[in-house]
């Protein structure tokens, strides 16, 4: 025996959610879009947006041919930072391997290294790196410096390899929640967020637009349909589809990946929740001030492009210029990214990511609020 409903909105709500969940599974392709893309999304950001800097491509010149020089040598190889592809008796040919792209640092022993460093006179060697990545030729140089300052110390006190203790101030590093410094681990978590904005930009966005394109805009109008049921109707089911592709790609990021996840289930489904439905709002708003799919496409990525960069997934906020260090603070990406990044890596709960919950609550009230507003006047 069917059900009946006390409450005629409920059921034309729910209607609309079965219509539009037939409309979006029917279409194979749509299927695929929907759960086969944010994995292969994943899993090629997750790979690409890596700043560890490996194998770089080093030319050198070993004018002392000692066995001092040789393992000096050998760390740069044996660290997995640098590689050799390009060794030479003359100096020049160094800079002309830097100029024409078949390196991208050199190393130069000078003659005389071996003799000066056993004096304990110092001895010197220059290295050289492409300034045209700042990243890449910043972490290089940190790299290089270690390795030469290590040999060094290990030659000049002819201590066995391994062995670097010495006088003066002894400096022990480490670093907490990430220890062996990986960026995929801080990158991944980042890309989850991106690939779920994306997500429901798209799924909203072209919404309302694809009504009124094929013209079932005006039935739906004429409808029982009220324009809030109408819009729970389109936004219910894109808010289940994103939360499934949640919990897909996360799946993805700490089976495949390797993530750590420290921190709450529970505060990463609710800080998803109130991320996605902040995206659900802006998919909405432009699928109302959009006439044709392509508009509405054009519109969402003129707003994902500035809303990544101003995040920090790719740039630190902390070097960008004061005025956009202040915009990235309306950017709902930005916030969802400190939360996932702290559930992740750090084990952060409720009680230390109460600010950015906030932020992202008043985000989905106040832009539903507006698309909600917008859409009525749309109509």
């Amino acid at each position: 025996m069917r059900r009946k409903y006390r409450n005629p909105g409920v059921l034309r709500v729910r209607r609309m959610v079965e219509k539009e969940l037939r409309q979006l599974f029917r279409d194979p392709k749509t299927k695929r879009v929907i759960f086969v893309s944010p994995v292969i999304q994943l899993l090629l950001l997750g790979y690409a947006v890596n700043t560890d800097v490996r194998n770089v491509a080093v030319a050198l010149a070993d004018h002392d041919r000692t066995r001092d020089s040789r393992e000096l040598v050998d760390a740069f190889t044996a660290s997995g930072h640098f590689r050799v592809v390009e060794t030479t008796d003359r100096g020049g040919d160094l800079g002309a391997a830097l100029d024409q792209g078949r390196a991208v640092a050199t190393l130069e022993i000078p003659s005389g290294y071996a003799r000066d460093l056993r004096a304990g006179r110092g001895a010197t060697v220059q290295f050289l790196v492409d300034g045209t990545s700042s990243n890449t030729a910043t972490v290089a140089q940190g790299y290089a410096a270690r390795i030469v300052r290590e040999v060094g110390l290990r030659q000049a006190t002819h201590l066995p390899p391994g062995s670097l203790t010495g006088p003066g101030i002894e400096l022990r590093a480490r670093a907490w929640y990430n220890p062996s410094l990986e960026s995929r681990a801080y990158n991944v978590p980042a890309v989850i967020g991106m690939v779920v904005l994306l997500m429901s930009l798209l799924l909203t966005a072209m919404a309302v637009v694809r009504e009124r394109e094929v013209g079932t805009l005006e039935q739906l109008l004429v409808s029982p349909l009220s324009p809030t049921e109408l819009i729970l109707g389109k936004t219910l089911p894109a808010a289940g589809i994103a939360m499934m592709q949640l919990a897909l790609v996360t799946a993805v990021a700490l089976f495949w990946f390797d993530v750590p996840f420290r921190g709450s289930v529970p505060a990463l489904v609710l800080a998803a929740g109130l991320f996605i439905l902040a995206g659900l709002a802006v998919g909405l708003l432009i699928s109302t001030i959009s006439r044709t799919q392509q508009e509405a496409f054009l519109a969402m990525f003129l707003f994902l492009l500035p809303a990544i960069i101003l995040s920090g997934l790719l740039y630190p906020i902390d070097t960008m210029p004061a005025v956009f260090r202040q915009l990235t603070l309306i950017n709902p990406l930005r916030h969802f990214l400190e939360v996932v990044r702290g559930i992740f890596l750090k084990g952060h709960g409720f009680a230390d990511l109460g600010v950015p919950f906030t932020v992202l609550a008043c985000m989905a009230a106040a832009g539903m609020s507006v698309a909600v507003a917008r859409f009525r006047r749309s109509i």
